[in-house]
């Protein structure tokens, strides 16, 4: 791999740059700037930045290396100014530095890497925003722009390792109806008592399908509240349940299974955060395999629940660093994620060639 500095620099900058969701337009502009210094063009929709390689051709499968440029807000944790990118013991510390700059830049490297270069596909890089809080704005807002995607290597902390599945999220707030009234009075039907035979149900449901790579789909009562006085029975019993689905099943299966069992009216807030999972078969696989990358299901989200094209997780940096206090990148974890990246798509590059 040639030099790693100017990407270091890059990441430096971003990291000292703040990009909270929906106000990424600073780092918008670093990314768009260094990409216009090296004569590549660069398109923007919102603060969504991409650029295609030079040899786009119609009739090739068209790959997408995506990651994001928005961060979370620095806890309360943080012993170190979370915008002061700081190099110290091989790691470079900043918001921002792991989740998911090391991956965002490292792709761009790759990206770069190959961008002269004649390939059996087409390469399209993408810097998107509002990943941290499965904004509209981000990559579903810019899908619409890009030329007709195959297949999307999405770049997150996984330490080069490769998610081939990962699970979707939905979130229901439920309702549970009753009759409200005096509590010295029987009453049959006391929301509580009928929330708390649903949230049994929710604790103790399994369902039947159980994906090799993620398990088992996972729901937990999250939040609660009913009532105001000791001495009225409430009309009505809210309650909020978290629902991680695996790649076994749709989220309009899950969902169907969930109303028919509870009596609580239950409202997703969306179902746009899907479960992936990719073929073993599929050649973004077959190139991890044959490069001996580990692959495993992960139980986080990420843009990947917004790309309707088979994918993948993979890059530099450890989930576990992820919206912690003083995060941190180590630098050879960065180097790493450059090498594999170029690695998995020179291997692709082979695979297309002889299919």
């Amino acid at each position: 791999m040639h030099d790693c500095q100017p990407y270091i620099d890059l990441l430096c900058h971003l990291v000292a740059t703040p990009s909270f969701s929906g106000k990424e337009d600073k780092t918008a502009g670093l990314i768009a700037s260094f990409l216009a210094a090296r004569n590549i063009p660069v398109q923007q929709v919102g603060n969504n930045v991409w650029a295609i390689n030079r040899h786009f051709a119609a009739g090739k499968p068209t790959v997408l290396l995506n990651s994001h440029h928005d961060t979370v807000k620095p806890n309360a944790a943080y012993t170190r100014n979370p915008f002061e990118p700081v190099i110290e013991h091989n790691k470079l510390f900043g918001l921002g530095s792991n989740d998911a700059g090391g991956a965002l830049v490292a792709l761009l490297a790759a990206f770069i890497h190959f961008y002269d270069q004649p390939l059996h596909f087409n390469l399209v890089y993408s810097a998107t925003a509002e990943e941290e809080i499965s904004g509209k704005g981000g990559i579903e807002s810019l899908w619409p722009y890009l030329p007709p995607i195959d297949m999307a290597i999405v770049g997150e902390p996984t330490l080069c390792q490769m998610a081939v599945a990962e699970k979707g999220l939905l979130v229901l707030d439920c309702t549970a109806h009753g009759t409200a009234g005096h509590a010295a009075h029987h009453r049959s039907d006391n929301a509580i008592y009928t929330a708390v035979k649903d949230i049994e149900w929710f604790s103790n449901y399994r369902f039947e399908k159980i994906s090799p790579w993620l398990g088992e789909v996972k729901m937990t009562v999250t939040a609660i509240h009913a009532g105001d006085a000791h001495n009225m029975v409430p009309p009505e019993c809210l309650y909020t349940v978290d629902v991680r689905v695996t790649d076994a099943y749709t989220l309009e299966e899950v969902l169907h299974e969930i109303k028919r069992h509870v009596n609580s009216v239950v409202v997703p807030r969306s179902v746009r955060l899907r479960p992936s999972g990719i073929d073993p078969g599929h050649p973004l696989v077959r190139a991890a395999t044959d490069l001996g990358i580990e692959q495993y299901g992960s139980p986080t989200t990420s843009d990947q629940a917004l790309i309707p094209v088979p994918s993948v997780k993979i890059g530099p940096g450890d989930s576990q660093r992820s919206h912690t206090a003083d995060e941190y990148i180590e630098l050879d974890e960065f180097s790493e994620g450059i090498n594999t990246y170029i690695r998995l798509l020179g291997r692709l590059n082979e695979l297309l060639k002889n299919p």
